[in-house]
């Protein structure tokens, strides 16, 4: 059983300024508490007992906030960055708090209602490198659309590596940032560079021909990266708590 992940939570939040000029965005409140304390509470239900957070823009003011992860029932340690990695940078410079065993990686601003441990089984399952929870979304192409195949194979993401002549056809889907990786992962990850998890170590990946497998879920989702979404996630935790 997994028992390892990372929250990404080192951004900016730049389309919330100024709410995030003061108050990182994983510790923006939804539904009267810090949406952190939402996804914390997710991986706990899930089977997750170790937690690394990436820290950067007011880092400190989460790590105060947390802590030991004890209180939330976990063990939370502090991935600190200076400057910012991105997603795939921040996820290679915590390889040595999480190297050795398969690991869940998640946003720190959007969380799905789903149950980990459903997520966990399926990737145990098919024994790939990573598995990514995929969404249906008529703005699937905004996020950067992951194109699936009917056997669950993830073969392209935001047109890359390109189409080619005799590929089979392919489903559109959103990612909304879950994700399972094995230790290997880091092994296609430069260290040193700033670079995104989904634009670059995904499609290199997919290049050469690893097998990436797709989750598929129609489970709600809920993300804070502007006013109007935080306004939304607001509404819909208040109205419908998730349930894990």
């Amino acid at each position: 059983m997994i028992r390892r992940a990372m929250v990404l939570a080192a951004g900016r939040g730049t389309r919330l300024a100024p709410l995030t000029d003061t108050t990182p965005k994983p510790l923006v409140p939804v539904a009267g508490r810090p949406f952190l304390e939402h996804i914390l509470a997710f991986l706990r239900a899930g089977g997750i007992e170790e937690v690394v957070m990436n820290l950067h823009h007011l880092g400190q003011r989460i790590a105060d906030h947390v802590g030991d992860g004890s209180r939330f029932g976990l063990a939370v340690r502090y991935s600190r960055e200076d400057p910012i990695l991105d997603t795939g940078g921040g996820i290679k410079y915590a390889e040595p708090l999480l190297r050795g065993e398969p690991f869940v990686v998640l946003n720190g601003d959007s969380l799905l209602e789903v149950r980990l441990r459903d997520v966990i089984a399926a990737h145990e399952a098919r024994g790939e490198i990573a598995t990514m929870a995929v969404r249906p979304d008529p703005d699937a192409a905004r996020f950067g659309l992951v194109e699936v195949d009917a056997g669950g194979r993830v073969r392209r993401i935001s047109g890359r590596p390109p189409a080619a002549e005799g590929d089979p056809p392919l489903r559109g889907f959103m990612f909304p940032g879950l994700h399972i990786f094995e230790p290997a992962i880091f092994g296609w990850m430069q260290a040193g560079g700033v670079f995104s998890v989904t634009r670059v170590t995904y499609p290199a990946l997919l290049a050469a021909d690893v097998a990436v497998n797709a989750w598929v879920t129609t489970a709600r989702w809920v993300n804070i990266d502007t006013p109007a979404s935080l306004a939304a996630a607001d509404t819909e935790l208040r109205d419908r708590p998730f349930r894990f």
